[in-house]
């Protein structure tokens, strides 16, 4: 009745199987990242004025992402590693002729792997959504040494039930939201009624106020000028904070509220949904690896089955993270709904991975 092993049993798995864990795990970000820099170390030191620390300034921000690809195949890999040096001295044998069960074996791994998985979360946004930005804005000006942001956007859309509004620029100032060369498209029945053009606009008592407008009636053709109008109430300020979203640049709970506003602003946010829902299940398939690997925990060592049960191991787990992928890029093509491309691989990989456990061991 007891799901875990001894205490002893326990730390002695949990601390082979995170040991093996960052081992690989160190292995592999030292080689790909060796790898990416000499990929990127000529275009970052063609620029004119960068130097040495530029390259170390590249690895800070590369660095992490490598981190947050690789942990999973680590997981899995230090868990194939881990059952097969078991299998091989016939601990497992010993284990289960103790009297514990396949899942009581695996208990130990998949607390360390739910350690991991927090871990990785934690990690993913308060390291990896930063340094993605910053890396993306760096390379977007080619290795360039950037400006500050001066917190303009230009050319913003606003959709308010059937109307449009742009604007070419955005600027808060002093905590007041001005917007510049605006354009303001009315429309009944999704056809064009009128078009207003102001060279600025504020919003004053829940509305805007635009300056020197100009307005064109599309059923008359007729063309009115005004110093000043008020339209859009309703629309707050916030709206026109969002341009372009990039999930991957952005943490958790900041992606949540950008795809609040994005909604709020008329805008499709399926594919930023996928994303955010990812940013829980991806790391969350360490979870999934012990079971995947498990093949590779039973059956006699001597029996030269060892290294096709690691094969198979590995070969479920690979499978794993191109569904992941798959269901992941159709979501945000919208061919799959959010929570199917999220979380779709992992429960169907859990399913797989309880069914060869049970039929096999249980």
């Amino acid at each position: 009745m007891h799901f875990f092993p001894s205490r002893q049993i326990g730390f002695y798995m949990a601390r082979l199987f995170l040991i093996r864990t960052l081992a690989v795990l160190a292995m592999l970000v030292l080689i790909l990242q060796t790898l990416d820099l000499l990929g990127e170390s000529g275009k970052i030191m063609a620029v004119a004025g960068n130097s040495q620390g530029d390259l170390w300034t590249y690895i800070g921000m590369r660095a992490p992402q490598i981190i947050s690809r690789m942990l999973p195949f680590s997981v899995l890999l230090g868990t194939l590693i881990t059952f097969t040096t078991l299998s091989q001295h016939s601990e497992v044998v010993a284990m289960k002729a103790a009297g514990l069960s396949a899942h009581q074996i695996l208990a130990p791994l998949i607390v360390a792997s739910l350690l991991v998985a927090a871990t990785s979360f934690i990690f993913n946004d308060s390291i990896v959504a930063p340094a993605t930005a910053q890396l993306k804005r760096w390379q977007d000006a080619e290795y360039i040494k950037l400006p500050a942001d001066s917190g303009v956007k230009s050319n913003v859309w606003v959709r308010e039930g059937q109307d449009i509004i742009n604007a070419g620029s955005v600027k808060r100032i002093g905590g007041q939201t001005r917007l510049n060369d605006v354009s303001v498209y009315l429309r009944t029945e999704n056809s064009l009624r009128r078009v207003i053009k102001a060279d600025s606009g504020i919003f004053i008592g829940g509305a805007w106020r635009l300056s020197n407008v100009s307005v064109f009636d599309a059923g008359s053709a007729d063309k009115k000028d005004y110093d000043q109008m008020t339209v859009g109430r309703g629309v707050t300020p916030d709206r026109f904070q969002y341009i372009k979203v990039d999930g991957e640049a952005l943490g958790f709970l900041p992606l949540y509220r950008a795809i609040q506003g994005l909604k709020a602003a008329g805008r499709r946010t399926g594919s930023l949904e996928s994303i955010l829902w990812h940013k829980i299940s991806g790391p969350l398939s360490a979870l999934l690896m012990p079971l995947l690997a498990a093949v590779a925990a039973f059956g006699l060592a001597r029996s030269g089955a060892l290294f096709l049960r690691a094969v198979i191991g590995m070969a479920l787990g690979f499978i794993y993270f191109v569904a992941d992928n798959f269901a992941l890029a159709m979501g945000n093509l919208g061919a799959y709904p959010p929570w199917i491309a999220a979380w779709a691989p992992f429960l169907l990989f859990f399913l797989i991975g309880e069914t060869v456990l049970v039929r096999t061991e249980e």
